[in-house]
């Protein structure tokens, strides 16, 4: 922390950001564009303006130094935005087309533009509360230099407000208002009004330094921070705080203008803080927690559902085989009437429920509000009437005619006249959903006739009007919707409700059950039919989320299959579409020459298409048009190799491979290295194996003519390359190793031309013999290998020359030559050779080895002319593949066209860090853990073939050993493990490609075919200095730097390429606290600098807090980069907040503060967890393109991108997250964007349209709790006002995943907890009441429904094994089976068939599909098959426990926080204490509850007597209790080893035991760790308790169950032998207290008295036990099932005590309270530590463990047996 701001240094007015704008002379790049001086010059354009009083005008001053003088704003803010301005409209004007007539000058239509998109949000929000906007245009063109100026002062103006805003930013429509007041006073400035009060001219009512900051801001400022600490940390009651939303609505009505005034009055009732009477309360929405949120938000779907339900029952009591032959009856016709009943009743509960919930919204202010909700309630109280009065009638007149006559027919079509008055508002609805765009027109324009219309149906808002989609989305989701429900409701209907029917009649007819205990209700089968049908309603209210999860995949894969998705998967199919990559790259990735006026009309989108078509199937072979010469094969070659490099860089091929990648070059400085080859150079990859077919099909065909050979050859375009290419590089070979102006030379030479001459006259096969080619083959394979040696043996490579020219000469010249003849025709020497002299002896002059690319060449033609295999395993390492693969595939995608660098669109990066890694140090890769094993070696294990890459990478760059990494070449070391972690490292470097490829792009956009010439051969020389590593030659190896340094396509950079890239991209990491971090010297600060150092474009912004007095602080939002003239930091901005950041979540505040920094059209969110990749970097223009694209009847406003997960490969664990994960981030994405139409935004990697947002509340919401998943905020805020999201799959983003079971189930509790706190939020209210009824079904379903019917599945289980219990511990069970066994197993089957539906294709089938259409249908199925032996079920089913149990309690009880999951590797053994104290209350309690139900049903069940049907029953929920209790053993290394097991559990005693003091954490005491799992019942509210106790009362139901079986019962069915059995509990409960006092007392001191009364104990048990046996019908057995009675009655008292604690916690039955839980955990902690230590114990099951653990590592050849036993290879670091 400073003492105080630093103070700028002189020299520091040369600091700027991204463009020195200050100076106008500098030599930066972005200063040729003529549009940048066009803009700066327009701003500085101050003219005859009146200057402001009270400060010295200076000539340098430009509009926004006028505007700051007379408003009060800080000066950082004016550079800041005025650099954000300059840097916008130079950019907006680049991009014009066809460029202005003048481009020095400010096109006034850029302004223009920009002014309507960064005012639109005011305008509405003018036009919605009928204001007049205070920006005052005149239409007309006459005053056109004026107004240019006013727009330009309008637009800065808005600009500084939004700057220094801080935390208002939140609050969008406020920042509308405080622009309205201040547009205004500057109209008035600009008018020269006179004040009437002072009769000077107009001065604003804020002025002075810093004065916005501290009248406007500060005050609001302080309010909403008030109210954050009303929150209690988040713990109060949402509705008894106002939190960003409620703030920002208050400015949704007039109210504000009355109350507020301006300048601002701090007497109003809006400042009001505390519970005093006057302050405003909750506007627009109060947050209830409630589980009838769920109704009150979807209400249709509830109505729909209960409705059919209804129906549906009526109709099957009827027992007809089809519905339709029911419904013939009018007696079923009437009865089906009565669901307008229950549809009346729902809409009163709806009303009543809006009544209950959101009364506190009525104040003095809105009194209609009031008047609505209790009209609501009557209206719909006065339906039920009437609809009861309409039936009565028709009963009546039946029965008065004793029939159905005529006249009782009329009263039903009176009653359905009323029906049609009922469901007028429906009707209407429906007409408008045929019709959108009319609904839209009414939702949007603000005519109170309207408004009057719809005030009785839904409040007015601000948001959430007009959100109709167009007419062929309409039809698409609703055909999907249709199909899903119509499948849905036949289901149910056929299998679930009419199947029960039967069981049902015959439960009601039973009338003689013998009951097994005192039954109160004697009449009471209905309860058990309720049981029965119980399950089945549950199922049947959640199963559309199964019909969806299926339906939803299949129009996945369709969407993907149309999008041209997975059609290269691997090498193979990369090979036979290499040939158009090439043309499909110069398609997609260079800019078209077009003609100005050709662009988007219909001729061009045409020819789009069949380009692509001829692109996609190689129709007119494109790549005719690419033989080597041209520009486009340079373009082609140049990206490829630099694509291949950054593989390289990264360590992902090797040097090997790259020469097989590689497109090779021409040198034209050395003429031994200027092969000219007459067709392209393929990579090797693709012509390996060509030649040798070649070869023997001209060896098949000896006797074909030419033409014949050649059209044969030519058939496979690689095998003509091979061919021509090989013949060439021999030529040039031949000649480059003889000497210059030797004889020999020319015999070459002359030979080749005459080959060529009868090549030319198509007579070659006629003149040579074909199957001497192999000889010719063999030959010069053998002299390629001599001269590739490393110690070249001069006299073998003669001889080896020699035997050469003997096999050309004598055996492939048809005809036989005489010596005379052949010195003829200079093929032979032409004097007698001397015997002292032979042919090539003194000839051959081999160049230096230091001449790389001459070997480079020779190892290219060796390899083309002997490799044999397919080479389908390069590269050997998987990720390069995928790379590869899915880089060529995207090519093949459709995506709108590339503009230039120059005419893009500009974006920037953000990205929110905290305190994470940022790159490991030395300890971090050394230290070892208890199995002794250290990171870097985990990582040299896993990535075994980087390491190698890596290795040979340092070899090269001149390492000698080993040992040097941990000393020279540390940091290559750190970044290489850094890189394969989650690390900010990786993050950046990923984010930087976007820099290099926007560099790279502007080259290629602007070189000529000179350049690229120059520059291909420039790159090939010092790709191939063999001295230094292939990516740099000039620099030594410790000056390598992380970034852009070592690329080698940035040495041909003329220097305008830097310019350009900056100006479109800028990088902007969030690091909230590196100012402490400078402060404490904490290492992340040092490598948060050095990243900054190496990467140009890197920002780093910060808050920075000063001390000013004793305990006062100021608080700034800084930027800083490192300048690379001063090297060093420099500070760039300095913004000064109202107070500290944080009052909300932290992320989005993080992201707030720093969003003023970024620059650009667009910003993509990028979290810490992610990476990126050179090769998609290159597409980001074709991206950035879509947003002037229409998707339906809008503009996309959120671009989705897909992602990558790449922890897949860690452990089985991660890979079931990761495929997951994927279908989720893939094919359910693509679902939602088309056809549904309903994706939000989850915290991808997203593009942002950032003028939209930032007018309108930024990239997320922050209010505390409840947007604890402050990302999905961004897409419902973004649906809500208007947007549109779409999806795009050809570009890529990497994401890392949590990999640690603990981690997982932490981070799933973080999002089931955020859905849980979504139910309550306005956003969700008026997202399910305002969209039209199937886009609120996919919207339901796709997020908070999922996590809801999760939930229902857990709860489906327990329904049914209570009911179960309950009929067998009842007797109604056994009655039932005298009188009819197939019902119960009708009964069963249907249940189990819902079970095995619900654990299997729930989780699995998006999956398979996706994977299939990705990876083909068998691999899709292989892995399937290989999850389920690892056990994946299990995972699944313990993570849907997970999110259950975290969303359930969320919605109960609040509590969400964020939970920090750590992103690091997982290898270590987790000890039993952690798993027991993160599971114990979602998964172990519950399992051990569900498993003792079942042990009592097994024991007391008539029906489980039959092991089978036992089984049958209830196999699927012993596979829960099973998959809950050892999941986290199964999941975790070394979970079954002896050892590890015994320790455990002397570990988790010795937690339980310890008492600890003050300062003791959860991990070190069961105490304190008890106490921290209540905290959600502390701040529950109180129904909350109500229902929490009433759920624990089921505990009691055992007892009761249990002890009329007991033998000492006899029988008797009376309710004294349950009130007897209390004697029990209460002996039992006084017998420890007395122990414990004796222990407290006695134990220390005077231990006998202890053990005396210990003796005592047990001998009284003894007594009483042998009592019972003697005079009752007590069996010993009855002990053992007692238990089973009592155990679950004491822990029900815990948990309700636990409730009551605050009553409870001042008495003496605390204690009781505290050591009886005590030995609870110790029980249940035993109970699950039973099954683990039995199978420790048993053999090789550890073995088989680890097996399953890291299979997917094991297929790669991991030794991860040594590294979880710790031995590790000696040949360690």
């Amino acid at each position: 922390m400073n003492q105080r701001p630093p103070p700028r240094s002189a020299g520091n007015e040369d600091v700027y950001n991204i463009i020195p704008i200050h100076n106008l002379l500098d030599d930066h790049p972005s200063l040729r564009f003529p549009e940048v001086r066009a803009a700066a010059a327009a701003l500085r354009a101050v003219g005859d303006l009146r200057r402001p009083p009270f400060s010295t005008w200076k000539p340098q001053y430009d509009l926004l130094d006028w505007l700051a003088l007379f408003f009060g704003f800080q000066a950082s803010n004016v550079s800041n935005q005025r650099e954000h301005l300059v840097l916008h409209l130079s950019n907006a004007q680049m991009r014009l087309s066809p460029p202005p007539d003048n481009i020095d000058t400010l096109d006034p239509a850029v302004l223009r533009r920009f002014r309507r998109r960064l005012l639109k949000n005011y305008t509405s929000w003018c036009a919605y509360l009928n204001l007049k906007s205070n920006i005052w245009l005149s239409d007309s063109s006459r005053s056109a230099s004026g107004d240019h100026r006013r727009e330009l002062l309008y637009v800065s103006l808005y600009l500084l407000i939004w700057g220094e805003s801080a935390n208002l930013r939140f609050v969008p429509e406020c920042i509308c208002y405080i622009f309205h007041n201040m547009a205004m006073e500057l109209n008035k400035i600009l008018e020269d009004y006179i004040d009437e009060n002072t009769g000077r001219p107009f001065l604003p009512s804020v002025s002075g330094e810093n004065a916005y900051l501290t009248k406007v801001v500060k005050p609001i400022y302080d309010t909403i921070k008030a109210e954050v600490d009303n929150s209690r940390n988040g713990t109060a009651p949402h509705s008894a705080w106002r939190n960003y939303d409620d703030i920002n609505e208050y400015f949704w009505s007039k109210r504000c203008f009355e109350k507020l005034k301006w300048p601002i009055d701090l007497g109003s009732n809006f400042f009001v803080r505390g519970h005093k009477g006057k302050k405003v309360g909750k506007t627009g929405f109060v947050e209830q927690r409630s589980f009838w949120n769920l109704f009150r938000s979807f209400d249709k779907l509830w109505i729909m559902l209960i409705l059919f339900l209804q129906a549906a029952i009526i109709v099957a009591w009827e027992d007809t085989k089809f519905p339709w032959q029911a419904l013939k009856e009018s007696s079923v016709q009437t009865r089906c009437l009565t669901v307008f009943f229950t549809w009346s009743g729902l809409r009163f509960l709806q009303s009543v429920l809006d009544a209950g919930m959101q009364y506190s919204l009525v104040t003095r202010e809105t009194k209609s509000l009031g008047v609505r909700m209790v009209l609501k309630s009557l209206v719909a109280a006065a339906w039920i009437v009437v609809f009861g009065v309409y039936y009565g009638r028709i009963l009546s007149k039946r029965n008065a005619d004793g029939g159905w006559t005529s006249a009782a027919k009329s009263r039903i079509v009176n009653f359905l006249e009323v029906v049609v008055v009922f469901i007028a508002p429906e009707l209407l609805a429906l007409a408008l959903f045929v019709l959108p765009w009319i609904r839209n027109f009414l939702e949007n324009t603000n005519w109170k006739i309207f408004y009057l219309l719809s005030w009785w149906f839904q409040s007015k808002t601000f948001v959430g009007r007009g959100l109709r989609e167009g007419l062929v989305d309409n039809i698409k989701y609703t055909l999907f919707w249709i199909v899903v429900l119509a499948t849905k409701f036949a289901f149910s209907y056929f299998m679930q409700i009419k199947p029960l029917i039967a069981p049902t009649k015959t439960l009601l007819s039973i009338r003689d059950i013998t009951y097994e205990w005192h039954e109160f209700f004697s009449n009471s089968n209905r309860f058990a039919v309720g049981l029965l049908w119980l399950p089945v309603i549950l199922i049947y209210l959640m199963d559309i989320q199964i019909w969806y999860s299926i339906y939803s995949s299949f129009v996945g894969a369709a969407v993907g299959l149309f999008d041209h998705l997975g059609e290269i998967r691997n090498m193979q199919q990369l090979r036979l579409r290499f040939q158009f990559f090439a043309s499909a790259i110069q398609f997609n990735l260079m800019p078209e020459e077009q003609l100005l006026n050709t662009r988007g009309t219909f001729s061009s989108k045409i020819k789009d298409v069949i380009h692509r078509l001829k692109l996609r199937y190689g129709l007119g072979r494109p790549f005719k048009k690419l033989e080597s010469n041209q520009v486009e094969a340079y373009k082609f070659a140049l990206i490829w190799n630099e694509i291949i490099n950054i593989f390289r860089e990264e360590d992902i091929v090797s040097d090997h491979e790259v020469e097989l990648l590689e497109l090779p070059q021409n040198d034209d400085k050395d003429p031994r290295c200027n092969w000219e080859i007459r067709v392209i150079q393929w990579p090797c990859l693709l012509l390996c194996n060509e030649l040798l077919l070649a070869l023997s099909q001209a060896k098949e065909l000896v006797d074909a003519p030419d033409r014949w050979l050649w059209h044969k050859i030519c058939k496979t375009e690689y095998r003509r390359c091979a061919v021509i290419e090989s013949y060439d590089s021999l030529r040039h070979f031949l000649l480059a190793v003889v000497r210059y102006n030797s004889e020999e030379r020319s015999i070459i030479r002359t030979f080749f031309q005459e080959i060529d001459e009868w090549i030319r006259l198509e007579k070659f096969t006629k003149y040579y013999n074909m199957t001497a080619l192999h000889k010719i083959h063999d030959k010069v394979v053998h002299l390629l290998e001599l001269v590739l040696k490393p110690n070249k043996d001069a006299n073998k490579v003669v001889n080896a020359l020699q035997a050469l020219y003997e096999t050309a000469i004598r055996d492939l010249l048809r005809e036989k030559r005489s010596n005379e003849q052949l010195k003829e025709d200079g093929l032979a020497p032409q004097g007698t050779m001397s015997n002292d002299r032979l042919l090539f002896q003194n000839a051959v002059e081999l160049p230096s080895t230091s001449n790389e690319k001459f070997y480079r060449r020779v190892r290219r033609l060796h390899t083309i002319l002997t490799s044999r295999d397919s080479m389908q395993k390069i590269p050997e390492n998987l990720e390069a593949r995928r790379r590869i693969a899915f880089f060529s595939n995207s090519l093949f995608m459709n995506m709108p066209h590339a503009p230039q660098v120059e005419k893009m669109m500009a974006f920037s990066v953000m990205t929110p860090y905290y305190s994470e890694e940022v790159l490991y140090s030395k300890e971090q890769l050394r230290t070892e853990n208890e199995d002794g094993i250290s990171t870097l070696f985990y990582l040299r294990t896993i990535y075994a073939d980087d390491w190698r890459n890596f290795l040979e990478r340092m070899r090269r760059e001149g390492m000698v050993s080993e040992k040097e990494l941990w000393t020279t070449r540390l940091r290559d070391l750190r970044l290489w493990a850094s890189y394969r972690g989650q690390t900010l490292a990786r993050t950046v470097r990923g984010m930087m490609y976007y820099y290099r490829a926007l560099e790279m792009l502007a080259f290629l956009d602007s070189a000529s075919e000179m350049d690229m010439r120059e520059g291909s051969q420039l790159l090939g020389s010092m790709r191939q200095s063999s001295n230094m590593d292939g990516l740099i030659s000039e620099r030594s190896p410790s000056s390598r730097s992380l970034s852009r340094a070592n690329s080698s396509v940035s040495l041909l950079f003329k220097g305008h390429e830097r310019g350009t890239a900056l100006m479109k991209y800028t990088y902007v990491v969030a690091c909230q606290i590196y100012g402490s971090q400078k402060a404490k010297k904490d290492p992340h600060a040092e490598e948060i600098l050095y990243l900054m150092k190496n990467n140009e474009a890197l920002r780093v912004a910060y808050v920075d807090e000063v001390l000013t007095g004793r305990d006062e602080k100021d608080y700034y939002s800084v930027l800083v980069k490192f300048d690379r003239k001063l090297e060093r930091e420099v500070e760039i901005y300095r913004v000064k907040l109202p107070g500290p950041v944080k009052l909300g979540e932290g992320k989005p505040e993080n992201q707030n503060h720093a969003i003023i920094f970024t620059r650009g059209d667009a910003v993509q969110t990028i979290d810490m967890n992610q990476d990126n990749y050179f090769e998609e970097a290159l597409k980001i223009r074709n991206l950035l393109e879509e947003f002037t694209r229409h998707y339906g009847i809008r503009k996309p406003t959120i671009l989705g991108v897909r992602e990558h997960i790449f922890t897949g490969s860690v452990s089985s664990l991660a890979w079931f997250m990761s495929a997951q994960e994927m279908s989720f981030v893939t094919l359910g994405q693509r679902v939602l964007a088309n056809p549904l139409k309903v994706r939000m935004h989850y915290g991808h990697p997203d593009v942002f349209d950032r003028f939209w947002f930032l007018t309108r509340g930024g990239i997320s919401k922050a209010s505390r709790v409840i947007n604890i998943s402050e990302d999905i905020f961004a897409g419902f805020n973004c649906t809500l006002r208007g947007g549109n999201v779409t999806h795009h799959e050809y570009i890529q983003v990497g994401k890392g995943r949590d990999v640690g079971l603990n981690q997982i189930s932490m981070f799933e509790a973080k999002v089931a907890s955020g859905n849980g706190e979504q139910i309550l939020s306005r956003d969700v209210y008026r997202l399910g009441h305002r969209l039209d009824f199937f886009r609120m079904l996919s919207f339901f379903y796709t997020t908070v429904g999922f996590f809801f019917n999760t939930m229902m599945i857990l709860l489906t289980v327990y329904a049914f094994l209570w009911g179960r219990l309950y009929l067998a511990l009842s007797g109604v069970e056994g009655s039932t089976l005298a009188n009819n066994t197939d019902d119960n197993k009708a009964l069963g089957t249907i249940l189990n068939q819902q079970f095995i539906i619900q654990l299997g294709l729930f989780t699995a089938l998006p999956m398979v599909v996706q994977s299939s259409l990705e990876f083909g249908f068998l691999n899709a199925l292989w892995d399937f098959i290989t999850m389920q032996l690892q056990l994946s079920s299990i995972f699944y089913t313990f993570s849907m426990g997970t999110r259950g149990h975290y969303f359930g309690r969320t919605v109960l009880h609040g509590g969400a926080k964020y939970r920090a999951t750590g992103r690091g590797f997982v290898v270590q053994h987790k000890s039993f204490a952690e798993n027991y104290r993160l599971y114990a209350r979602s998964h172990f309690v519950k399992a051990i509850e569900l498993g003792l139900i079942l042990t009592v049903y097994a024991s007391y069940s008539p029906v489980a007597t039959g092991t089978f049907v036992y089984i049958a029953l209830t196999i699927s929920s012993w596979f829960l209790v099973v998959s809950w209790i050892l999941g986290p053993f199964i999941f975790n290394p070394s979970g079954f080893d002896w050892l590890k097991t015994v320790y455990d559990f002397d570990d988790f005693m010795n937690w339980i035991w310890y008492s600890g003091g003050v300062f003791t954490k959860s991990e070190q005491s069961w105490q304190k760790w008890w106490d921290e799992e209540q905290d959600h019942l502390r701040t529950t509210g109180l129904w909350g308790k109500v229902l929490e106790i009433i759920l624990d009362l089921r505990f009691f139901f055992f007892q009761y169950g249990i002890v009329y079986q007991l033998g000492i019962a006899a029988g008797s069915k009376s309710i004294a032998v349950y009130l007897l059995s209390w004697i029990y509990v209460i002996v039992a409960l006084v017998l420890y207290m007395v122990v414990a006092y004796a222990r407290d007392k006695y134990a220390a001191k005077e231990h006998v008295y202890y053990r005396l009364v210990q003796f005592l104990v047990i001998i009284l048990v003894i007594v009483v036990i042998v009592a019972l046996l003697e005079f009752t019908r007590f069996k010993f057995i009855d002990l053992f099932t007692s238990l089973l009675a009592f155990v679950p009655t004491g822990w029900g008292f815990l948990l309700i005590a636990q409730v009551l604690r605050s009553f409870l916690e001042k008495t003496m039955i605390w204690n009781v309270v505290v050591s009886l839980a005590r030995l609870y955990d110790i029980m249940f902690g035993v109970i699950v530590m039973a099954p683990v230590a039995l199978l420790s114990w048993l053999p090789g099951f550890q073995n088989m463990q680890t097996k399953i653990l890291f299979n997917q590592a094991f297929s790669r050849g991991l030794h991860i047996s040594q590294i979880v036993s710790g031995k590790k290879p000696k040949a360690d670091l």
